[in-house]
Parts: structure tokens; sequence; C-alpha cells
């Protein structure tokens, strides 16, 4: 059997209501609605279970204290000079920086390829297409975005599956930090 996987942190309740703050003023936009809402790690993609399983066991063996993030400003992805996406950026975190170094080693430690794309921490809040509205007004209304600190306690191995509807994403495993932590 095949899993479509991905590794990610799931944003806190407050920061989403702070999300869903800005989720308006786009015509045409799809929403991201509360399970979408995921800031990834790494994209895994099609694996068979076995190799799932030994995803799943080499990130469980990661090791590192909770820590903060905070999400900050917007931005939008770009095709062929169209947004095809709006997102939240992410502060800098030198803790999330770690716990995505390890989560690549982890899942390339299982037998997948090593990722080739630069990391740009973010949560996507909505897809577009040409026909969605243009997000100039979006971007200028709600550009200084913030949202608290959220606690990052855990990732999660989530799996996707791809509906008429959009995708959807069901958590599969999910991973404290700082459970064996020595914070000396």
């Amino acid at each position: 059997m095949s899993h479509r996987l991905f590794v990610a942190i799931r944003p806190s309740e407050q920061a989403m209501d702070a999300m869903f703050d800005v989720m308006d003023c786009i015509e045409d936009a799809r929403w991201q609605d509360e399970t979408q809402l995921h800031l990834t790690l790494r994209y895994i993609g099609e694996v068979d279970t076995p190799q799932a399983n030994d995803i799943a066991d080499a990130l469980s063996r990661i090791e590192m204290p909770a820590f903060d993030l905070e999400l900050r400003g917007l931005g939008h992805f770009s095709r062929s000079h169209w947004p095809h996406a709006v997102w939240s950026g992410v502060a800098h975190s030198p803790e999330l920086l770690t716990l995505q170094k390890k989560v690549e080693r982890a899942v390339v430690s299982a037998g997948c390829e090593p990722e080739t794309r630069r990391f740009l921490p973010h949560v996507t809040l909505a897809r577009l297409n040409r026909s969605s509205g243009p997000i100039g007004d979006w971007m200028a209304r709600f550009g200084d975005f913030h949202a608290a600190p959220m606690p990052v306690d855990s990732f999660i191995l989530y799996e996707s599956t791809l509906t008429n509807s959009g995708s959807q994403y069901d958590p599969i495993v999910r991973f404290e930090l700082g459970k064996n932590t020595n914070l000396k």
C-alpha cells in the first residue's frame, strides 16, 4: 500500500485564530480550514508501508526541547507571474531550523532522497487560481500580520489524501519534544 506523507507542526489554537482573522478579502480564494493549517518540516511523498514505518521509527528518535515559535508577516508563491498561494511567514527561529534539520536527517536515514529545495517556513492560508481576485489589497491590509508566540511541543507525521475538494490531511503519529531531552 502506498502512503503520501509529510512531517509538520500543527499551529496552536491561538495562532490559528489569528490566521483565521486575515482569511478574507481575496475573491475565489480557497482558504484552508483548521485541519489543513500546518507548517511543513519535510514533504516526503509516496512511500510504501514498510518505508512509512521506518520513517516513523526514525522520527521517534528525534530529541530536542520544546520551543516557542512566532508567525509573522504574509507572502505569496507565484507561478508564471500569477499568485497560486498566500501564506503566513515565521519569525527567525534557530530551534525551528534545528528541528527541520533533524527531521531531514531522520527521513533520509529511513531511505528517502535528500530534500533539494531550500526550507522556507510558512503556513499556507489559501490556494489561488487565475479566477481568484488580486492579492494587493489583502497584502496591504494584513501585511503586518503577527500572532503571539506559540509553543511547539510536538511535530506530526501526516498522510495526505487527494480528494475532489482538495487535500485531506490525517495525522498518523505525533512525536513529543522534550520527552527525553536533558535540559541542563
